[in-house]
């Protein structure tokens, strides 16, 4: 057993090291890490409907899609996440209880007292502290999980505040639960870093790991490939979200605007809009956004090229940009 020794904060790097351990080594490995504040949604989820896209923009915040699947989850550095990655033979591929064991029995030695829980969570006091995820890729196993220490629940809360009331789409949807950081449940208080160092020696003897691995300089620019080509992409993290409907409506400059939108692929395929209950043309839709990406800047300039509802006189165009989001 290897245990990776992974420093790194930029949610990209991370993610993406995941992926390149999997499939580009055979040993088998653990890793604990921590990431910048960030969402990581599922592989199958619809990107927009997992968010507060607007909070995500207003705080610049990452949006990445991991491998494996699953719900929605925040990071920062307050969350400790861990990975496994196993080889393993015949039909014991996945096994989310004997992957979070070590967790439960870690925790233990601090004097709580957590259960593993539905499918794939870990709580204590009924309340989620560890959400978990698996990918199989061959005959290798990827299971990684988070850790509430002492995350900022407030923008966790606030980031995964979802509208999935406006989407229609075959995608799996997060199971909303509530949290709480594990600080909370400690007789005596602890630092972050002394939770992750006592994490880290606690696997390191439980696991007998044999060799403690820093991501080379080759091994970092593979990752950074990687990155730069999948992880970083509009294409992965928003544009591989199932085909969806998204209806919004909203009031601007006293006009009820309604926008019903398809999209497949991450492409515009359908557009209907309505102001004030009247059904407007297809000239909008068909001269500026058939078949584009469904990407804010897209979208802004042709709301903006078009002129469309007056966008250019508007002191916060966002209002009006937001409708198809």
């Amino acid at each position: 057993m290897i245990f990776v020794d992974n420093k790194s904060l930029d949610p990209y790097y991370n993610i993406a090291l995941e992926e390149y351990l999997l499939k580009n080594t055979d040993a088998n490995i653990i890793m604990l890490w921590r990431s910048r504040p960030s969402i990581i949604i599922g592989k199958h989820q619809n990107t927009l409907a997992e968010i507060n896209f607007d909070f995500v923009r207003k705080k610049e915040v990452p949006v990445i899609r991991r491998l494996s699947g699953g719900g929605t989850v925040f990071h920062d550095p307050g969350n400790i996440n861990f990975t496994f990655i196993k080889n393993s033979e015949g039909n014991n591929l996945v096994d989310f209880k004997g992957y979070t064991k070590p967790i439960i029995d870690f925790l233990k030695t601090l004097d709580l007292n957590a259960h593993f829980e539905g499918k794939n969570d870990l709580r204590i006091n009924g309340l989620k502290i560890s959400g978990n995820a698996e990918h199989v890729f061959k005959s290798r196993v990827l299971h990684h999980g988070t850790i509430l220490f002492d995350a900022n629940l407030q923008h966790l809360n606030e980031a995964i505040k979802s509208k999935e009331i406006n989407f229609t789409s075959k995608a799996v949807k997060s199971v909303r639960s509530k949290v709480a950081n594990v600080a909370d449940f400690l007789i005596e208080p602890m630092h972050r870093n002394d939770f992750f160092r006592r994490f880290k020696e606690f696997l390191i003897d439980s696991a007998s790991v044999t060799e403690i691995y820093t991501p080379s300089a080759s091994d970092m620019i593979r990752v950074g490939k990687l990155v730069q080509e999948k992880y970083s992409t509009w294409d992965w993290n928003y544009g591989y979200s199932p085909t969806f409907i998204l209806i919004n409506k909203g009031v601007i400059s006293g006009i009820e605007f309604e926008v019903q939108i398809t999209v497949s692929k991450g492409f515009i395929s359908e557009l209907t809009i309505r102001k004030n209950n009247e059904i407007q043309s297809d000239d909008f839709f068909n001269n500026y956004l058939n078949q584009t990406p469904h990407r804010p800047d897209v979208v802004e300039k042709a709301l903006k090229d078009a002129n469309f509802g007056d966008i250019n006189k508007l002191s916060d165009p966002w209002k009006l940009i937001n409708l198809f989001f």
